[in-house]
């Protein structure tokens, strides 16, 4: 861009607005067309573009993209101006591009182009497109098709009255149709009937992606005095995760350096304070207390971790946050007196009390909270 425009247009003290997604879109394609400087490609484009926006962004002001492409509209601009053919379509035309071009020559003070203002111009006219043709057409066909579906129908309804009293093999057919009309409506009211018993089960506590994790580092968040970020290793061919806790409150930073803890996998990603937070820590609490549920003496990032009974289970993906799967299952998470981490059910028929394992059979605790939360 010329210096001397640029520097025109910095004096002015026009500040720069904030974009949204959609004008940083416009400003990557306009400025690309400025760079190529070839702005006879795209002149009738920017025309039509300029017809519906004052500036080539849609903001209220000038931004540097509008100059930007001035450089290369200028001498377009001069020519058609100063033109001795067809002024006047040459304004009728283009008129959008002048008119941007006039308000910018206006602002930067540049004596580069003379607008005739006394030209009567016509109306533009904004052709639409037309889709009344095809909308007939298409009501017309659709109204034959009814018409002639209508016409097939009654046709076969009439080769299929019976003409007299139907014979004894014909009256033998329709009671066998009947009959399995009867047995396919009873079939469907009885699945329906067990369909409400089906929605009244339970989530299986299977469904959870419990796993060991190494955490590598952690460092205190940047926007959040009670967060943690840890990065933190769980077995994926990806890499670590980056896992945000509201921990501040309850352990120094140099605990959660380097130490084993289980991590809940396949939660819903959330964003805490400008950081995608893609697991959480299982922690054991009371009301004063929090302590990390501690994996057995030998685990390794990415062991499977896992409630007795559920091990052959595979654990859904992502946990749909509409049906409230964790907020369903992990009422029943808890510690008992040998603060061993466990799934109680009240309403499991079989009453059966699970502890957290892994493939060994091993006991996963916390330090000394008996009866906690676990979460």
């Amino acid at each position: 861009m010329s210096s001397d425009l640029l520097n025109k247009f910095a004096a002015l003290s026009i500040s720069a607005p904030s974009l949204t997604q959609e004008q940083k879109g416009l400003q990557a394609q306009w400025d690309s067309v400025s760079k190529t400087g070839n702005i006879q490609a795209s002149f009738e484009e920017l025309n039509l573009h300029l017809r519906d926006h004052s500036f080539v962004l849609g903001t209220s002001q000038p931004t540097v993209s509008d100059i930007s492409l001035f450089e290369h509209v200028l001498p377009v601009a001069k020519e058609l101006t100063n033109s001795s053919k067809d002024v006047k379509g040459n304004y009728a035309k283009y008129r959008h591009v002048l008119r941007w071009s006039q308000y910018l020559n206006d602002l930067l003070q540049l004596n580069d182009l003379t607008f005739n203002l006394d030209l009567d111009l016509p109306r533009e006219i904004i052709e639409k497109k037309k889709k009344e043709d095809g909308k007939d057409k298409k009501e017309d066909a659709q109204a034959a098709k009814k018409g002639g579906d209508a016409a097939g129908k009654k046709d076969k309804s009439a080769d299929q009255q019976p003409k007299g009293k139907p014979d004894e093999e014909t009256l033998k057919k329709l009671r066998e149709e009947a009959k399995a009309k009867k047995a396919a409506k009873k079939a469907a009211n009885a699945q329906q009937a067990q369909a409400p018993a089906q929605d009244t089960a339970g989530p299986s506590a299977g469904c959870i992606d419990f796993r060991v994790g190494f955490i590598q580092k952690a460092v205190k968040h940047p926007d959040a005095d009670s967060l943690y970020v840890s990065t933190i290793d769980v077995g994926d061919e990806e890499g670590p995760r980056t896992v945000c806790s509201g921990l501040v409150k309850y352990f120094p930073l140099e605990a959660l350096q380097e130490r084993y803890v289980v991590v809940v996998c396949n939660l819903k990603p959330v964003n805490m304070r400008g950081i995608k937070s893609t697991a959480m820590v299982l922690c054991g609490s009371d009301e004063n207390n929090v302590e990390f549920v501690e994996p057995p003496a030998g685990s390794k990032a990415g062991d499977k971790v896992f409630f007795e009974g559920f091990g052959d289970e595979v654990p859904l993906k992502q946990l749909n946050p509409k049906k409230k799967i964790w907020e369903q299952l992990q009422p029943h998470f808890t510690t008992d007196e040998q603060l061993k981490v466990l799934f109680k059910d009240e309403e499991d028929k079989t009453q059966q009390i699970r502890k957290l394992t892994n493939k060994n059979g091993d006991e996963f605790k916390v330090a000394s909270i008996a009866n906690a939360c676990v979460r």
